[in-house]
């Protein structure tokens, strides 16, 4: 472990904070327990399930805030250094840092061992609003893990970047039900962290349910863009880099289970989308056909590379791709799940000898 990924997210901060400061005034879960429920803490031995977004208003990291004997992290890294789908292992600590166990490797769920000695867990994580998501099926099976260890859990809520007013998308089914899609929610679900994390254990989504509390956030607006507050964003994963990419994430990130790129990389991930066999000018006068809402459509070329830590030997890595970029209009009518459905006929209507659809991806 390398101190110098603990001084990169300060850094981080501080650059993402100056449009931040013309915005709402929100307080996450995290500033709501260090500025009024401290005593939640006194006494306890705490992990944390966190990575690199569990920050303070200050840019300063949950584990240098609250003491823990242990600190979990979910996929891509405690600091968000490891691209999609790449198991994370944690041998030896940073000097500063107390135990990490990674819950996206050989184990996925907190083992008794795990948390022994430890008598209250907090999760502070911020994800994008998508059931495919993986940070959520990770809060539902520590809390699953916590319940049969009789160790209660508290969430710090964090904003659903896409708004809490949006939802879209198919339920998923109870038969396809993989670490990609654990809870029957709609792929764009409309749920801070907190509210997903109640309805887990209210409908009775895990085996083992824990004493669960959630400090809410504060002066959050269910229509809020993640934008629209002062808080900063930080990348959630390595391809998100800004709140748009968020945006159109639920319906792009469809193109992961195809043999199309979904643009990794490249400078603009889910934002570029080809392949090879791709005649960009076809693709995108096809898409802006159909007069999608808040949405337009331009052809690019790109070529992917690979990109340590943030895109692994993409698709296609070192080839020319055609496709289209997908330019935001107006967010506000935008559907980005519809918007990905319509993405994937077109392609299979335009090109029924070269696309297909790797139905592997849909259970990693």
């Amino acid at each position: 472990m390398k101190r110098k990924s603990i001084l990169l997210i300060p850094t981080l901060f501080i650059l993402l904070t100056a449009q931040s400061q013309r915005n709402h005034h929100v307080l996450t879960g995290l500033d709501n327990l260090l500025e009024n429920r401290t005593t939640l803490l006194s006494g306890k031995h705490i992990g944390i399930v966190t990575n690199q977004t569990g920050l303070d208003r200050k840019g300063v990291p949950i584990w240098e805030r609250i003491k823990a004997v242990a600190l979990f992290s979910p996929e891509h890294g405690l600091f968000g250094e490891v691209s999609d789908g790449e198991s994370v292992t944690y041998d030896e600590p940073a000097e500063s840092l107390p135990t990490i166990f990674s819950l996206y490797g050989k184990t996925r769920k907190p083992t008794p061992e795990m948390l022994e000695g430890i008598d209250l867990l907090l999760y502070d994580i911020q994800d994008v609003g998508a059931r495919c998501y993986t940070f959520i099926t990770t809060m539902g099976l520590v809390m699953e893990a916590a319940g049969e260890a009789g160790v209660p859990v508290v969430v710090l809520d964090r904003p659903n970047p896409l708004t809490g007013d949006r939802i879209s998308g198919p339920t998923l089914e109870e038969n396809y039900q993989s670490f990609v899609g654990y809870y029957p929610i709609p792929l764009q679900y409309g749920l801070t962290p907190g509210e997903l994390a109640r309805m887990i254990v209210g409908e009775e989504w895990i085996d083992s349910s824990p004493s669960l509390e959630v400090i809410p956030l504060i002066s959050w607006e269910r229509d809020q863009w993640y934008d629209e507050t002062d808080l900063a964003w930080v990348r959630p994963s390595p391809n998100i880099p800004d709140v748009t990419t968020a945006i159109l994430y639920p319906g792009m990130v469809l193109l992961e289970a195809t043999n199309v790129s979904e643009g990794r990389g490249t400078p603009h991930p889910f934002r570029w989308v080809g392949a090879p066999w791709i005649d960009g000018e076809e693709l995108s006068d096809q898409m802006n056909n159909l007069n999608l809402p808040g949405v337009r459509f331009r052809p690019v070329e790109f070529t992917s590379r690979h990109l340590p830590g943030v895109a692994s030997h993409p698709k296609y890595e070192g080839i020319k791709c055609e496709g289209i970029e997908t330019n935001l209009i107006d967010r506000g009518s935008f559907e980005s799940v519809e918007t990905g459905i319509a993405l994937l006929l077109v392609l299979s209507k335009l090109y029924p000898g070269e696309f297909q659809i790797r139905s592997a991806r849909l259970k990693r």
